[in-house]
């Protein structure tokens, strides 16, 4: 039962970060038939989208292996197992959220590839959607791990690797 919660959990999070935003993106920008933006702007983003799933599936392993445990933990509800170590070396070194911070990366090459104002309104959408997740998982981490990720709240940022962004 519990490998089923956690392929249960992978799955939803590929459907709807993966898939489901970038379809929105389309959807909202009335479905334009694909063309190629300029190459500078084809290689820019297809660099973000390389670089962004990379991190975001690198902070999975690295969670699973290391935090034994899933990242899908939604509004306060555990959709997979939670994660049992404080997770602050491999890509939660670069950030405290780096699954996160890798799906914004490849949701910005969807918008340049898309290249209409409209995905870009779904996209700053889904960050503010998420900046709230991001502050009820801050919370439960504070709970769970205290002082320890307090001390690594100061040192590592929300999304990037300074902390302009507590």
């Amino acid at each position: 039962m519990k490998q089923m919660r956690e392929i249960l959990g992978y799955a939803i999070g590929f459907v709807l970060f993966v898939v489901l935003i970038p379809v929105i993106m389309w959807l909202c920008s009335k479905m334009p038939t694909f063309s190629w933006p300029h190459p500078f702007l084809v290689g820019i983003a297809i660099i973000c989208i390389i670089d962004g799933l990379t991190m975001s599936i690198w902070a999975i392993v690295y969670m699973r292996r290391v935090g034994d445990g899933n990242p899908m933990d939604a509004f306060g509800h555990e959709v997979a197992p939670r994660t049992k170590h404080l997770m602050t070396d491999g890509p939660y070194r670069l950030s405290r959220n780096p699954m996160l911070t890798g799906i914004f990366v490849y949701l910005i090459g969807c918008c340049i590839l898309l290249g209409t104002w409209q995905s870009l309104v779904v996209f700053l959408i889904f960050v503010a959607i998420m900046l709230v997740q991001v502050r009820t998982e801050e919370e439960r981490l504070r709970h769970d791990f205290g002082e320890e990720y307090e001390k690594y709240c100061k040192k590592v940022g929300r999304f990037l690797p300074f902390n302009i962004n507590s």
